[in-house]
């Protein structure tokens, strides 16, 4: 009898394929005290040791297999297992409490997992905790004496079925036998888009019980693009997934052909459909997938794992290499974004009750110009070599974007004075994400080059609901005539001045938006990576003209879900999913 299970797709495609378990030892640890801190001292010593012969080799085979981008999967934990700062908390921690080895470890990963995984709808974030998950196993596997699952013994063709794909697991797959993943965590990481852009992987993560539901050679069936997987399926549904992996290919192969074209649609408007990045190693994956530019540079990359801020010059070589590396296409930067729930550990930000309503990104910034001034200057340094554009985050009066950009201009002046040279067409804009600033659009428009509305922030805020709180999270819709109305009101007002809008958050990369966005006038999608072809395909095949009425009904509806029957009603291609 077969068995669904769903989940969340991360990498489109249909596999089928029989299953391959890759489920790991119990390395939960207990609280432990010693009589022998130098004896424990030495084992963890040992154990970082091996840990770091491990990782080298399989970045070094993950290289020589996959590739410079699935190697790079590997380099956080190497990071951190090369880092003496680390290793010495870890050592003051033994001999400060005459704790375990294990236990050591142990409270300094869940600090850095606290630091990171409150960061809800941050992809970048989430991968760093997962490095973090994976260097703890490997590190504690060491200390008692076990030994981890090793995707790299799989010889015959199968999909693996895992609690959680890490990134060093990613490294070690073999494009010959690994048909599809299936995990009982995760979400839509780099790493995944890094492999299923080197292997061409259907990927399911998030179905919570498919370690459990799933025994070593079932015969599974793994639906990347709606997010299920069939245990033993049916004759009838094996029939019907080898048609839909027909058409998947076909529908690929025709996505192919827009990657160096221009995104138009039917009756000739052009639109740019961009990246959402992270990491220098998503460079390459944007422009694989047909990135027209990057919409959004989150740079709290930087700062991530410090013990201090970055200077100038260490930010300033980063940021160079996202402008240059995308050929003169528009490089989005978002001043840094911290605060509230994303913490850093060189920078003394008081708790608060409500974390999404306080003292975070542009009023850090503000508050503290030590912060901003040095990444102004970086940013404004590597502007030279392409096309950048500026934006603040978490603007909500106009006053806010007047001091921003005074503090920009004055530091364009100092470097001027210096005989830096500063590109003379940087775009200047903001982040529309408090409805305070949505609803005055019309007065920030004169004032800013662009918009980039971040709909994760402004639909939770406008709904007072907490997208990460399962009780509330119904609360939100993208679709809801509310956040459509609102988004139309600053195209419209930015359009007034003859400014461009785009949008950076997972409303940009939702099909069912598309048409209604496009036909409202945004002028960029930014998104994630993998989304960027199926988009693009999708805006092709629009007449933005003939869906003027849509917009008209969608914005007199009174819920979301009227607003999809109404999508699916007028794009006859979206009826399907």
């Amino acid at each position: 009898m077969s068995l669904l299970l769903d989940g969340l797709a991360a990498s489109s495609g249909i596999a089928i394929a029989p299953a391959y378990l890759l489920v790991g030892p119990d390395l939960s640890i207990k609280k432990q005290h010693t009589a022998d801190k130098n004896h424990e001292v030495a084992r963890l010593r040992d154990s970082f040791t091996l840990t770091t012969k491990e990782l080298r080799a399989i970045r070094q085979r993950a290289h020589q297999d996959l590739g410079q981008q699935a190697a790079a999967v590997v380099d956080a934990q190497l990071t951190m297992v090369d880092d003496p700062v680390l290793v010495k908390k870890i050592e003051n921690i033994i001999n400060e409490q005459a704790a375990t080895a294990e236990w050591a470890v142990k409270l300094i990963t869940d600090h850095y997992l606290e630091l990171f995984e409150r960061m809800n709808g941050n992809d970048y974030l989430n991968s760093r905790a997962l490095a973090i998950r994976d260097l703890y196993k490997r590190v504690i596997s060491h200390l008692l004496g076990t030994n981890l699952p090793d995707p790299a013994a799989l010889d015959h063709r199968a999909i693996l079925v895992a609690t959680n794909i890490t990134p060093t697991d990613t490294a070690q797959l073999d494009r010959r036998y690994v048909a599809g993943l299936v995990t009982d965590y995760g979400g839509r990481t780099s790493h995944f888009s890094i492999m299923s852009k080197t292997l061409a992987l259907p990927v399911v993560v998030g179905t919570h019980t498919a370690t459990k539901k799933i025994h070593d050679g079932d015969l599974l069936v793994v639906d990347g693009i709606h997010g299920k997987v069939i245990v033993n399926p049916t004759e009838e549904q094996l029939e019907h997934y080898r048609l839909l992996a027909g058409e998947f290919a076909r529908e690929q192969q025709a996505w192919g052909t827009l990657r160096d074209q221009h995104t138009v649609s039917q009756d000739g408007r052009q639109y740019t459909v961009a990246a959402n990045v992270g990491t220098l190693s998503d460079i390459n994956v944007a422009r694989d997938h047909g990135a027209e530019g990057i919409g959004l540079l989150r740079t709290e990359f930087l700062y991530m794992d410090q013990t201090e801020l970055p200077g100038e010059d260490e930010q300033f070589k980063a940021y160079r290499q996202f402008v240059s590396g995308m050929d003169q296409q528009r490089v989005v930067a978002r001043t840094l974004d911290i605060g509230g729930d994303k913490r850093l550990g060189m920078l003394k930000l008081p708790r608060e009750d409500n974390p999404y309503l306080g003292f975070r990104a542009i009023r850090i910034g503000l508050a503290e110009p030590t912060v901003l001034r040095p990444q102004l200057r970086a940013l404004l340094r590597a502007s030279v070599y392409g096309r950048l554009a500026i934006m603040f985050p978490m603007i909500a009066t106009p006053e806010e974007f007047t001091r921003a950009r005074e503090i920009l201009d004055e530091e364009e002046r100092k470097l001027s004075r210096a005989g830096i040279a500063v590109a003379d067409n940087i775009e200047v804009g903001m982040m529309l994400e408090v409805p305070s600033a949505a609803v005055m659009a019309d007065v920030f428009a004169p004032d800013v080059d662009f918009f980039s509305i971040g709909s994760n922030d402004l639909i939770q805020y406008l709904f007072a609901a907490d997208r990460g709180n399962s009780r509330v999270a119904y609360l939100y819709q993208e679709l809801h005539p509310a956040v459509l109305r609102l988004v139309k009101r600053v195209i419209d007002a930015a359009h007034a001045e003859g400014k461009w809008v785009g949008m950076c958050g997972e409303m940009a990369g939702n099909p069912l938006a598309t048409p209604l966005l496009t036909a409202m006038g945004l002028d960029e999608f930014s998104m994630n990576s993998s989304q960027i072809l199926p988009i693009r395909s999708l805006i092709s095949h629009l007449n933005v003209r003939q869906l003027q009425p849509l917009v008209h009904r969608a914005l007199a509806a009174h819920s979301a879900r009227e607003v999809e029957m109404l999508v699916r009603e007028y794009v006859p291609i979206l009826r399907k999913n």
